[in-house]
């Protein structure tokens, strides 16, 4: 057994979400969380620290950790200290918990010297993010294209693999992040069920790679249906995005852009507050640092 193992994943952000249909689709971006995994004597007690953000729940930490070691008999020989460090914010519909999910379950997978084939180290996740309660629908979209990158569309009830498609353009994501957060295991399920139809629309142009124009529906279907303003999505439309909306339960939104239109859609942010983050489309898979 190796003793520590440390690993990167990269965030995601929502084309559609699962919430309403249970199926969902998401694309990759290049923000990260790393996760260093420690192993000590003392059986089945996982630690957890989030250097980024210490003052939140550890859960989803110290259950992903458990999960792996469960998976392999190793709860009652070994602990684990888990640390990670993200540059993603944590409850803005930023994919943070997926995020950090697939790199403590690689972290971990490589302390103790072991591997899966990659969507067993996704469920493995999921299955903790559910237990944790970070999650209403298991967020199989949001991990997948986390872990894998690009476009991943998914049935959550059934964890699985719809389609995907890969994405060339050299295409910018901004995302306008309020500062205060939205925890979904706090939202209301059963308010989703009326836009159901509506979520199936913009899932049926995602299946026919019409993406984009899922992303804008499906962001003003759930803004509508949670109260938030529909204004950001719209001013970066008009600002030349290719995309907007908001990403999962918010309160953040994101927005495509082509290079040329990148400080145009800035500039229209800039009355709102809150912080504009700007990442790139990600193509790379999570995997094990060292």
């Amino acid at each position: 057994m190796v003793s520590a193992g440390e690993a990167v994943a990269h965030g995601a952000a929502t084309i559609i979400n699962a919430i309403a249909t249970g199926r969902g689709a998401a694309f990759g971006v290049d923000l990260w969380t790393k996760a260093r995994v420690k192993l000590t004597e003392d059986a089945g007690v996982i630690k957890g620290r989030i250097l980024s953000d210490p003052n939140e729940d550890t859960a989803l930490i110290e259950k992903t950790a458990l999960k792996v070691l469960q998976k392999f008999g190793l709860e009652n020989r070994c602990g684990a200290i888990v640390e990670t460090d993200s540059n993603i914010p944590i409850a803005r519909g930023l994919k943070s918990s997926s995020t950090a999910a697939n790199a403590i379950a690689l972290a971990t997978l490589a302390a103790i010297n072991k591997k899966l084939d990659d969507l067993s180290v996704v469920k493995l996740g999921v299955a903790a993010a559910l237990e944790a309660k970070v999650t209403l629908t298991g967020a199989f979209d949001d991990a997948c294209a986390s872990y894998f990158g690009n476009v991943i569309i998914t049935n959550n009830l059934k964890q699985e693999i719809v389609k995907r498609f890969s994405i060339k353009e050299p295409l910018t994501v901004l995302f306008h992040v309020p500062k205060y957060k939205a925890y979904t295991a706090k939202v209301d399920v059963e308010r989703f069920k009326s836009f159901a139809p509506q979520v199936e629309l913009a899932y049926n142009a995602a299946l026919q790679g019409r993406f984009w124009e899922a992303m804008t529906l499906n962001g003003l279907i759930y803004s509508v249906a949670l109260g938030y303003n529909t204004a950001l999505a719209i001013e970066a439309l008009e600002a030349g995005a290719i995309a907007a909306g908001l990403t999962g339960k918010g309160p953040a939104v994101a927005a495509v852009v082509s290079g040329k239109n990148i400080e145009s859609v800035k500039d229209a942010w800039q009355a709102y507050k809150g912080e504009i983050i700007q990442a790139k489309l990600n193509q790379k898979k999570a995997h094990i640092l060292g």
